[in-house]
């Protein structure tokens, strides 16, 4: 893998933490503490399912971020092994390469994948080891490919990780295949991770609207339809701010023309449906495109009505990063709940801008603080519900505040017009749950003359 530019560092695609200066600064202490460049990079590979995924380094890093995600396979499950070559101190002072080629040699003639993602870490980093030469010439013996990822975790936030692996996908496998004869051409989605599914809700409607989903980079992807995603007529970039400069490079390098868009949301979904018909230039599919939402948005409205009575009103504090930070506010407006708090600290100038454009100015922004600044924003805006990561789940328990995970972890679809459905009744359900007036009452001990001593 070819080493990081400055002028690549200054790429708009890669988002900032210092709005109006250089758009990737240097990385500040701590700041991996939300998952590091390694674990972005995995978050980004990991969802290609029938590839193997070997870690060059402790085992404690593959143990950091194997399955944890909640991206979801259709059939292989290679990729939800967990590989490591578990460098010893030995390994550390006198080199683990030989350990990084007996365990590729290991994985290839065990599983005969289609390929391998081979991982550095900080550790091997460090002491210098030369694992694109390693890959290299094991791909030349194995007749595989071996692909070296360089994102090592010191480097930066999960951010650039994942746009690490982009830089990974596009050096060693992008263009590196043909589709089928008979394969139509059509749409790569790019940043799209399958989370609980959310891919197979997107791919359905693509297929009704008569869009070929031709590669997904990556959720419950297979290797070789990554190869050919060069041959695309679109791309759709879904995480706008981790992949941005992969859909910028193709379309640089092959004339892909690309736009960015969500899933989340009626009026979102349809804008991305129909950007995709226009990219593809057919207007029979357009026609198409404008039946089907119209058609799902109807009954979409139908269907919200019972949930839209209970949460028209309601406000909600949102804390999650990028696309999501400004594409779920569109959705949770659409069901009529005002966000009267939202999370900045892992979106970019861009998705800050598209959050104001949606909030205005009567919102807080919480550019960070954690899980105290969430609560004291709950709080002060007398918000009904929490709607954050996973992480912040128990904090939202122990204050009694109704809570949805939106983040990686999740178990719940909320993409297309039925991802909308699905979040409009968990959003009920937290609210009207019965455990909150419970949780609220005196407890037995406390009631006087009730508790028998």
């Amino acid at each position: 893998m070819e080493p990081i530019r400055k002028e690549e560092l200054d790429d708009q695609a890669c988002g900032s933490l210092a709005p109006k200066s250089k758009p990737c600064p240097r990385p500040k202490p701590g700041e991996a503490a939300g998952g590091c460049s390694f674990d972005g990079a995995q978050i980004t590979l990991l969802p290609i399912m029938d590839a193997a995924h070997l870690v060059h380094g402790p085992v404690a890093c593959a143990g950091n971020s194997w399955e944890s995600r909640g991206s979801l396979s259709s059939g292989p499950s290679l990729s939800q092994y967990g590989f490591a070559t578990d460098l010893s101190n030995n390994d550390i002072i006198f080199g683990g390469e030989k350990k990084l080629k007996d365990s590729i040699d290991y994985i290839a003639g065990r599983f005969a994948p289609p390929a391998i993602f081979v991982y550095s870490t900080c550790v091997t980093a460090l002491i210098g080891e030369d694992m694109d030469a390693v890959c290299k010439e094991a791909s030349d013996r194995l007749a595989i490919p071996i692909v070296p990822v360089n994102s090592p975790g010191f480097v930066g936030s999960k951010n650039l990780g994942n746009r690490l692996a982009g830089d990974a996908l596009l050096q060693y496998v992008i263009g590196t295949g043909e589709p089928e004869q008979e394969t139509p051409l059509g749409v790569n989605l790019i940043g799209e991770y399958n989370i609980a599914g959310e891919m197979w809700d997107i791919e359905k409607l693509m297929n009704q609207a008569g869009i070929t989903l031709l590669s997904r980079i990556t959720g419950d992807a297979r290797y070789k339809e990554i190869t050919w995603a060069h041959r695309a007529k679109a791309n759709m970039v879904v995480c706008s701010r981790a992949l941005l400069g992969l859909a910028k490079q193709m379309e640089s390098k092959y004339g892909i023309p690309y736009f960015e868009g969500s899933f989340y949301g009626a009026k979102e979904t349809t804008y991305s449906l129909r950007q995709m018909a226009f990219l593809l230039n057919d207007r029979e599919m357009e026609r198409r495109v404008d039946r089907l939402t119209e058609r799902e948005e109807n009954r979409l409205a139908h269907d919200l009505r019972p949930y839209r009575k209970i949460l028209k009103g309601k406000k909600a504090v949102l804390y999650t990063g990028g696309v999501k930070s400004w594409s779920v506010i569109s959705a949770l407006k659409e069901l009529g709940i005002q966000v009267v708090g939202v999370g900045t600290n892992k979106s970019s100038d861009e998705d800050v801008q598209r959050i104001a454009d949606r909030v205005g100015d009567d919102t807080e922004y919480i550019p960070e603080g954690g899980a105290s600044r969430i609560i004291k924003t709950v709080k002060e805006r007398k918000a009904d519900i929490m709607i954050a990561g996973g992480r912040n789940m128990y904090v939202a328990m122990k204050e009694q505040i109704p809570f949805v995970d939106i983040n990686q972890e999740r178990h719940k679809a909320y993409a297309g017009y039925e991802g909308l459905l699905r979040l409009a009744k968990e959003l009920v359900d937290s609210m009207v749950n019965p455990i909150w007036k419970l949780a609220s009452s005196p407890a037995p001990w406390d009631k006087e003359g009730n508790y028998d001593r």
